[in-house]
């Protein structure tokens, strides 16, 4: 069986698997760098699965729940336009780095200011429910995103690249004065079409 033809059993095991609803599903496979970008290929723009790829192992992962990747993208975008910050979504951008045998597609990520140019995103945000066997942090530490957000249990925990690796803060380095708390409490708003709306108001009133 070639890498493509595993690529897509993969797929079709994720699509399968019958797990609880609250979990990621996940297929591992183990390929070289030209089978990984065979896979690419033959992916394409399909956001499922997302993968993740470090040392020769790739990871195929069903993410669920996507309305809350989407819905912290459009929170942040309303933050981003009330303090006046150019913030470029660039949804899971297909991430890697041949040299250090590293790739990732975040569930949402983003470029910092007016740079079309950009060769990697400022910040990359995971949507954990379940986790996989990959140190997605050492992913990201070899492809240098410098900060990732973890969505986890209801909550955001931040992660700040340093010369070392990634440290665990309490805020973001990338929007300081970004309340998280209070972000997170709009994330987790039963209605997700009136949250931005919420959001823009609360951020208004607190500006005052």
């Amino acid at each position: 069986m070639n890498e493509v033809t595993k690529y897509h059993a993969g797929m079709r095991s994720v699509a399968l698997q019958h797990e609880p609803p609250d979990e990621d599903q996940r297929v591992s496979l183990r390929l070289g760098w030209k089978a990984l970008e065979a896979l690419l290929a033959a992916k394409g723009d399909d956001p499922v699965p997302r993968i993740t790829y470090l040392d020769g192992v790739l990871e195929l992962t069903a993410k669920l729940h996507e309305s809350i990747s989407r819905g912290i993208n459009l929170l942040l975008f309303v933050w981003a336009e009330e303090n006046q910050i150019d913030l470029e979504p660039t949804g899971s951008w297909t991430l890697k780095n041949r040299l250090k045998a590293a790739g990732a597609e975040p569930d949402e990520c983003w470029v910092v200011g007016d740079r079309p140019n950009a060769t990697r995103p400022d910040l990359a945000l995971e949507v954990i429910h379940t986790h996989g066997d990959l140190d997605k942090l050492e992913v990201y530490r070899r492809l240098g995103v410098r900060e990732v957000w973890f969505w986890m249990k209801g909550a955001l925990s931040v992660h700040v690249l340093h010369p070392r690796g990634y440290v665990r803060a309490a805020r973001s380095s990338v929007f300081p004065a970004l309340d998280l708390k209070q972000l997170a409490t709009f994330v987790r708003h039963p209605s997700r079409a009136r949250a931005p709306r919420l959001y823009r108001a609360a951020l208004r009133r607190s500006a005052h």
